[in-house]
């Protein structure tokens, strides 16, 4: 298995989320528990990303997303589809890359120090299950670079766990 040690990965965003998918694969490698999986990923993005303020996942509950593992500070334990950035991601089923979340339409704001938002959704066989939320206290922290990045993470995710 892959440990992280303690040192955030060096290089351009496309070398650290090489990096860090390695570090996923080998912490997912032999686990097939989706929760567990999600704790791990949510700990490896907050560890090895520089800017973050909050990494985690929401799971898709009934008609709307529940807090599931996480790193950061306390949040927002309900969204309902198509609210917020994490609802909009959900509903359009796309990844959403907010700059300033002062200007995102009906931004839920769950931590005050945050700036800048990615929220990328969860699909298992053309299905909804989630998305992965990261939030920054920089003002445009995520790119396309970091909307790639996290794609692939999202589907070792994905692959490499069972149903939730």
């Amino acid at each position: 298995m892959t440990t992280f040690a303690g040192e955030r990965p060096s290089g351009t965003k496309k070398q650290i989320y090489a990096e860090l998918s390695l570090m996923a694969k080998g912490l997912f490698q032999g686990e097939r528990d989706a929760i567990a999986n999600a704790a791990n990923l949510s700990a490896l993005l907050f560890m090895g990303l520089a800017d973050l303020n909050w990494a985690g996942f929401y799971l898709l509950r009934g008609e709307g997303l529940v807090l599931g593992p996480f790193q950061g500070r306390p949040a927002c334990v309900r969204i309902e589809m198509g609210k917020g950035v994490c609802g909009t991601a959900a509903q359009s089923r796309e990844i959403v890359v907010v700059p300033d979340v002062e200007k995102f339409p009906g931004h839920i704001a769950c931590d005050a120090a945050s700036k800048s938002e990615i929220v990328l959704p969860l699909m298992r066989a053309g299905r909804l299950i989630g998305v992965l939320d990261l939030d920054s206290p920089k003002l445009a922290r995520f790119d396309q670079d970091d909307a790639n990045g996290l794609e692939a993470l999202t589907a070792l995710w994905v692959a490499a766990s069972g149903p939730l």
